[in-house]
């Protein structure tokens, strides 16, 4: 992997991973403009967890005080209702969904379904469904409403995210909306929702960089990761602006014009169905 190649795919992975548009579609898609290789499991793995730390980094107040009352509430010293200690709970619960799904559908995930085709069909048919969710939000229930019922929705909905092109925050701000939370809850939640999954597949994928067809090209790598966590981080503080005075549906017409697109190239030869080995 070149060095440009790997700014291109941090900066495209910084600015998709946050929106409701589907980095995975996204990195498949440019991915291809450079040969059409796969970039390998140590690039999407650490890209990946670059972006992740933008998560974290940006909402440092509220993960130390969500872990300082979850583990005080396990001894005692915090009423296992405090609002923090159950938003511990509610990550746990609603990470479940996606880490049994993820260990049972691995090998389709890492083949089948990382066919172009198939994130076509997924960029415009959950475009489609952001946009009806958004529509007939109620945007009324603040995050500390959430229950735990919803807890398993949400996450439920982030092991659609499995699927490239369906968007991780998409699935559950969508989730979130048709439950009836307001854009800045369902996506705050969204956010807070994904650090397990994605810290977590990211080093299982880090476990297998030994026997990884594609050399881990570091210096690039590195490069990627510092580009994605910096754009990232940019990308939530401005999405969460956003969203509290704006709808979805910009983000509803970039899916469905995107998959247009993509078909033209399919069509045409210009992209591969399935990224070379």
């Amino acid at each position: 992997m070149g060095w440009f190649e790997a700014l291109v795919l941090g900066i495209v992975q910084g600015l998709t991973e946050f929106l409701p548009v589907s980095s995975s579609a996204h990195q498949s898609i440019v991915g291809q403009f450079f040969g059409g290789r796969d970039p390998g499991a140590a690039f999407t793995a650490i890209n990946q967890l670059g972006t992740e730390a933008a998560v974290i980094v940006y909402f440092r107040r509220d993960i130390v005080a969500i872990i300082g009352s979850w583990f005080g509430s396990l001894v005692g010293r915090v009423p296992r209702e405090d609002p923090q200690a159950r938003m511990g709970w509610l990550v746990i619960i609603g990470s479940i969904p996606i880490v049994l799904l993820g260990l049972v559908f691995q090998d389709a995930i890492d083949s089948a379904l990382r066919n172009l085709w198939i994130t076509v069909a997924m960029l415009a048919g959950f475009g489609i469904v952001i946009g009806v969710a958004d529509r007939l939000a109620r945007n009324v229930r603040p995050l500390e409403s959430l229950t735990w019922g919803h807890g398993i929705v949400y996450g439920l909905a982030q092991s659609l995210a499995l699927v490239p092109g369906v968007s991780r925050s998409g699935a559950t701000i969508s989730a979130g909306l048709a439950l009836g939370y307001t854009r800045e809850a369902a996506a705050r939640y969204s956010f807070l929702l994904a650090i397990p999954a994605v810290v977590g597949s990211g080093v299982f994928k880090l476990a297998d960089v030994s026997s990884d067809p594609v050399p881990p090209a570091w210096g690039p790598i590195l490069l990627a990761t510092v580009v994605a966590f910096v754009i990232g981080y940019a990308v939530i503080a401005w999405l969460l602006r956003y969203i509290s005075t704006h709808t979805f549906m910009p983000f509803v017409v970039y899916r469905i014009a995107l998959a247009a697109v993509v078909v033209v190239l399919l069509l045409t030869g210009a992209l591969q169905p399935l990224p070379q080995g």
